[in-house]
């Protein structure tokens, strides 16, 4: 078991002359499902981004505990599962294909019987041999779950996770939700009632904008 710990130390982002959040302090523990919501432009993906180190805040800091021990920004990446509308997919790859090249990036031995698991839950298994491109968008969606869970991250971050998704593909994720839990972290950025009720506590990022105009 992994004693898995996120914490965001009064994160502030700035975007030119645009405050996108300000003084954002939070800490997320394992075993919960946490919301990250607000309007549209209010700062879920770029808050998501910066959580999972693609981008800096411009002040604050973020910091990932594993085992009690602070985890260097270049071992990040095994530790994180990312689901998002800017993940790319390779067309021209096989289901599996994009699994195998995604493995062997992370420098991980595909565990096979994980990826069998994963596309049978994930409703996609018999289409694991077909092209990308011949996928639907909301295939295409719950094979970046796959991706995200391949490696067993610690923390999953969903980026408006049920976009495209059919009632059945929001079900599978939500039962996905469930059996991934566990020590991990999950963070889900997102508007969707549905997803948001899934969560045990939810950032509303408009409680963190500089009042009065300011």
């Amino acid at each position: 078991m992994t004693d898995y710990s996120l914490h965001l130390e009064s994160l502030t982002k700035i975007f030119g002359r645009r405050l996108v959040f300000d003084k954002l302090t939070y800490n997320f523990l394992p075993g919960k499902v946490y919301g990250i919501s607000g309007p549209n432009g209010s700062g879920k993906s770029t808050l998501s981004k910066i959580i999972a180190g693609i981008i800096t805040p411009t002040t604050g800091k973020v910091l990932h505990k594993s085992n009690a021990k602070i985890v260097k920004p270049e071992e990040l990446h095994n530790l994180i599962g990312f689901v998002s509308p800017y993940l790319v997919l390779y067309d021209e790859f096989t289901a599996h294909e994009n699994l195998l090249h995604f493995a062997r990036i992370r420098g991980v031995k595909l565990d096979s019987g994980r990826e069998d698991d994963l596309l049978n839950k994930m409703g996609i298994y018999n289409r694991r041999n077909d092209l990308v491109k011949a996928y639907s968008s909301g295939m295409k969606q719950r094979l970046k779950f796959v991706f995200a869970l391949l490696h067993n991250p610690k923390l999953l971050i969903l980026d408006e996770p049920t976009s495209n998704l059919d009632n059945s593909g929001k079900d599978a994720v939500y039962e996905l939700l469930k059996s991934e839990l566990h020590d991990n972290v999950i963070i889900i950025a997102s508007n969707e009632d549905g997803d948001l009720a899934k969560c045990n506590e939810v950032i509303y990022l408009e409680n963190y904008k500089i009042k009065n105009g300011q």
